[in-house]
């Protein structure tokens, strides 16, 4: 997403997740699953509207984040008695994870980066040169929902975590901060995935340690790896 200059679909799938997250709640069935529905249907219908209405990607990014949102809150005042859990799913809490949401986030994951090793190159190719990879007879459209079904799958899986305001945060830094340091695609993809397992898992110590909550130190310490790597950056250029 930070290759394509799309970062801000993540915040927009989150608060389309939002709804599915509240249905489920109000349902009576599995969050993580409704949430996922929705964001794969939200992932959908902005690359529909980008593609078909002439409409940019921001566009959508910001129709699909505003209709989420208030669904959401409208669901969540007509039910009135889940609140605590809601919040839950907006600002994480790892310590209310259930054994089958861990199951089901690992199962996610799994599928996640398999459906992205499978299809690496493509996505690659289209990311730089969108025009030559549709005349090679690469399906463009094909590979766009592609993305946004795994943009859509990484929010669900991280909105335990860190919650659903800050998962953005969780799927843009370390790209970015990799991106700042790296001198080839797939060395940023490596230690973009080091940058987030590290900070994830210094994040959960010092929320340990200090009483802080998780999603908030998480996101701090990808801040300074990402000031960190601004000043590397900018003094290799000096330099």
């Amino acid at each position: 997403m930070v290759l394509r200059r799309e970062a801000m679909i993540g915040h927009g799938l989150s608060h389309a997740t939002f709804a599915g997250v509240a249905l489920g709640l109000l349902m009576g069935y599995e969050p993580m699953l409704l949430a996922l529905l929705v964001a794969a249907i939200g992932a959908v219908f902005m690359i529909r509207l980008k593609e078909d209405s002439g409409l940019g990607g921001d566009t959508g990014i910001g129709i699909l984040s505003s209709i989420g949102m208030a669904l959401g809150v409208v669901i969540a005042t007509i039910a009135g008695d889940f609140n605590a859990d809601l919040l839950s799913y907006l600002f994480g809490s790892i310590l209310t994870i259930q054994p089958h949401e861990v199951i089901i986030s690992g199962f996610l994951a799994a599928f996640t980066i398999g459906l992205f090793c499978w299809f690496y190159q493509d996505l690659i190719y289209i990311t730089f040169d969108k025009e030559c990879a549709k005349a090679s007879g690469i399906s463009a459209h094909r590979l766009e929902v592609i993305l946004g079904i795994i943009t859509a799958v990484t929010v669900v899986v991280g909105m335990r975590i860190v919650g659903l305001l800050l998962v953005t945060a969780l799927m843009v830094i370390p790209g970015a901060s990799a991106l700042l340091i790296s001198k080839s695609v797939k060395s940023a993809i490596l230690l973009s995935v080091l940058i987030g397992v590290t900070t994830v898992i210094l994040g959960l110590i010092v929320s340990y340690y200090l009483n802080f909550p998780a999603s908030g130190s998480i996101v701090i310490l990808e801040g300074i790896v990402l000031g960190g790597a601004l000043v590397e950056h900018n003094y290799s250029r000096i330099g």
